[in-house]
């Protein structure tokens, strides 16, 4: 019945379907522009490209029945919006309650995916596999890595290939012999600015107690410290290697992709201090514009949590200065309302970054 419900629900979806600013611009509907140069499909080092090059960033989304039902009108309207480029969903493609971490929820999901006009660019989130042993929660009874497995059959099919409907080639860690698994993890340069997405976690990037029974633990998957310490391994070499690209092509600016937000005083932070660390060090040795997306804690913010001013600054020791760092949180999950964030890279007209919050209605 599940499998049934779910194909019913694929078919509604599929059938329906500069100055850092906050405000609310409605996107009107246009037929899409041409594809231009800096729209390149091919090469993921697009040194090239200064034209401006425009982003939809999604996250903690769909949350519950209603912002389900929400999916394919937000969907067509970031398909109808002249400007954007490439999609971007920041992880949690279902809520962290009340929905089961099923083989047809995200199948569901992934053709879901396939209606967009653009390349989409998706890091999974912690709800949909570092979660998913939460039976007291109606999430199912599975083991975290097992999903994770699940989620990269189906959302990773070709390493080095966004999903959306046209295509663009990027670079995947998969190409590297010592974290070859982790095509999660992707990078892009378009408009002077190199592009990197990293699976680090909520629930402390996969800290909190996995507990047990885990009906699929036989041996085949990671234990869960195993599969922190090599995935903490992977993310810090692809940091590595997001700021050697950006240096080796003079880039003007960095983003960075994730969907744990790292400063969610509400939960516990520990297991993100090394990573962080990192992150300012690297940040501020290369000293022109860093952008940080997250998810996560579903509220729109934009703040300098590497500078000591911030309230921030405190939750992690030895945090370094960076000032040229800014981090926004996408609006998520089933409280806040339904919107994508119009994120404008320009590197000729300046800002480099610029943003505009796009409401659903």
């Amino acid at each position: 019945m599940l499998r049934a419900r779910s194909t019913l629900c694929v078919a509604m979806l599929l059938a329906a379907a500069g100055t850092a600013c906050t405000s609310d611009t409605p996107a009107t509907p246009h037929a899409k522009a041409q594809v231009g140069p800096s729209l390149t499909t091919g090469n993921p080092i697009n040194t090239g490209s200064k034209e401006a090059y425009t982003i939809a960033v999604i996250g903690d989304f769909p949350y519950g029945a209603a912002k389900l039902a929400d999916l394919p009108n937000l969907f067509a309207l970031i398909n109808s919006d002249p400007k954007v480029d490439l999609v971007m969903h920041l992880g949690d493609i279902k809520a962290g309650s009340n929905a089961a971490c099923t083989d047809e929820y995200f199948e569901m999901i992934q053709q879901a995916f396939t209606t967009f006009k653009d390349p989409l660019v998706y890091t999974p989130g912690d709800n949909e596999w570092v979660d998913c042993h939460q039976a007291s929660k109606n999430n199912g009874l599975f083991t975290p890595t097992e999903r994770l497995e699940k989620v990269r059959e189906l959302f990773f099919p070709v390493a080095g290939q966004t999903l959306g409907g046209r295509k663009k080639q990027v670079l995947t860690e998969a190409d590297d012999p010592d974290n070859s698994r982790y095509r999660e993890n992707v990078m892009w340069m378009e408009s002077q600015v190199v592009f990197a997405s990293f699976n680090v976690q909520g629930s402390n990037d996969d800290g909190a107690a996995w507990g047990t029974p885990l009906p699929t633990d036989a041996g085949n998957f990671d234990s869960q410290s195993g599969e922190r310490a090599a995935r903490a391994r992977a993310n810090s070499a692809w940091l590595d290697k997001t700021f050697q690209t950006a240096a080796e092509n003079d880039a003007a600016g960095v983003v960075l992709m994730m969907q744990a937000d790292m400063w969610d005083a509400t939960a516990s932070l520990n297991n993100f201090d090394a990573f962080i660390v990192h992150i300012g060090n690297l940040a501020a040795a290369f000293g022109k514009p860093v952008l940080l997306l997250e998810g996560d804690s579903h509220s729109f913010r934009v703040d300098q949590p590497f500078t000591s001013a911030s309230p921030l600054f405190a939750l992690h020791p030895s945090t370094p200065i960076a000032p040229n760092l800014t981090r926004i949180v996408v609006e998520g999950s089933d409280k806040g309302r339904t919107e994508y964030l119009r994120l404008t890279v320009d590197p000729q007209h300046g800002p480099l970054f610029s943003w505009e919050r796009v409401p659903l209605n």
